[in-house]
């Protein structure tokens, strides 16, 4: 599907909190298609908020740094979460998420953060909102200053290019990002893995347009049973959203990803990723297909190499494990709807954020179908998880 005659998806949709709430999991019969192999755990509520959020990522002290998910136009685009308080405040600060015509050193569309363990928070501005370039914002929260600014330009970046979530390699210095390929009239076709050199600067896009990372159009976005769509010349056009979820496993030798729309997570390994004189054909030689999956969001991995999925069909957490690479649900909440970014810390918890991106205007029919609060779940894995992971 092209959106050409639509503003970019990540651009359509637009909304900070009252005091955290701990919910047991109550287990509820799951109304999708998911397969019929489940593992219980405990899921709790943690925060709810007055706005979406995006993805989560956590200072050294553990606090809790999310985006204000990009899809609803937010004015604070990155901000902290405390949950004795409940105050939300604009992370790294109120200069860096107000827009400026006189410089691009401000948050404009963001999606994707992580924190690589060493006290660096790293932001994904995908520049979509005000047409700027692409950039890695690098904040040292030990210091509370700029660490790095590395820019995403053409053609490691496209016209198309939504960059979603993305992986932080310590040992070979590289960010490894997730293109959807869905932004500015994008359908999901033209998706990619982009490598940014932390040392370098220098970028490189991968495996463009691949079974592997292009969007599945066999495998809509199904809500409720009909295909998540927006209107086109008056008719519906189902969405299909490329490369999404992604990670790396806890020796950074494997890198697994998938396209949100899609029946299978691939991994490869990072020295090919990293190496340089591989053509895109050896490269995609080097994918192997890893397992089965439903259409996912954000992915995550634990020490045990078990992976975890947000599902965002069917409000629930899904599990392949390390052993058996079987999928399986993990956690199901009626609340958890549209299930995004997920991330481990350092108190044994990974969170998820329950976006409502299905319920916005441009999905149904132009009326805003979202509604208040808005939720930040958490569990605790199978096993231990990996910091910035």
């Amino acid at each position: 599907m092209s959106l050409k005659k639509h503003p970019s998806i990540i651009a359509l949709l637009m909304a900070s909190v009252v005091m955290p709430l701990l919910v047991p999991f109550v287990s509820a019969q799951e109304p999708s298609n998911e397969p019929t192999n489940t593992r219980a755990t405990e899921l709790e509520l943690h925060a709810s908020l007055d706005q979406a959020v995006g993805n989560i990522a956590f200072l050294p002290d553990g606090q809790l740094v999310f985006s204000h998910h990009p899809f609803f136009k937010p004015g604070v685009r990155v901000a902290t979460y405390d949950a004795a308080t409940g105050a939300v405040t604009p992370f790294p600060n109120q200069q860096w998420n107000t827009p400026r015509s006189e410089n691009d050193w401000y948050l404009d569309d963001v999606l994707g953060i992580r924190n690589d363990g060493d006290g660096v928070v790293w932001i994904l501005d995908m520049g979509t909102r005000n047409d700027i370039t692409p950039k890695l914002v690098g904040w040292d929260a030990h210091k509370n200053e700029l660490h790095r600014l590395l820019y995403i330009p053409a053609p490691a970046s496209r016209e198309t290019s939504q960059l979603n979530d993305f992986v932080i390699d310590t040992k070979r210095q590289l960010v490894v990002i997730a293109d959807e390929g869905i932004g500015r009239g994008g359908d999901g076709s033209k998706a990619a893995l982009v490598v940014v050199d932390l040392k370098t600067g220098k970028t490189r896009r991968l495996l463009e347009g691949r079974s592997m990372t292009k969007a599945d159009t066999n495998s809509p976005i199904l809500i409720n049973g009909k295909p998540m769509s927006v209107s086109q010349d008056g008719q519906p056009s189902p969405i299909h959203v490329g490369c999404d979820g992604i990670t790396l496993d806890a020796a950074n030798e494997w890198l697994y990803f998938c396209p949100l729309c899609g029946t299978k997570i691939y991994r490869v390994r990072m020295d090919a990723v990293a190496n340089e004189s591989l053509s895109q054909d050896d490269l995609a030689a080097a994918v192997e297909t890893y397992s089965d999956k439903v259409n996912n969001g954000g992915l995550s991995i634990d020490t045990a190499g078990n992976l975890y999925s947000t599902n965002v069909e069917s409000r629930s957490i899904g599990f392949v494990s390390g052993d058996q690479k079987q999928y399986s649900q993990l956690a199901f909440d009626d609340r958890m709807l549209w299930p995004d970014g997920i991330s481990f810390n350092q108190d044994g918890y990974m969170y998820v954020s329950a976006a409502q991106v299905h319920l916005g205007a441009p999905f149904n029919g132009g009326t805003d179908q979202t509604s208040k609060p808005f939720y930040i779940f958490r569990f605790k894995p199978q096993a231990p998880g990996i910091i910035g992971r």
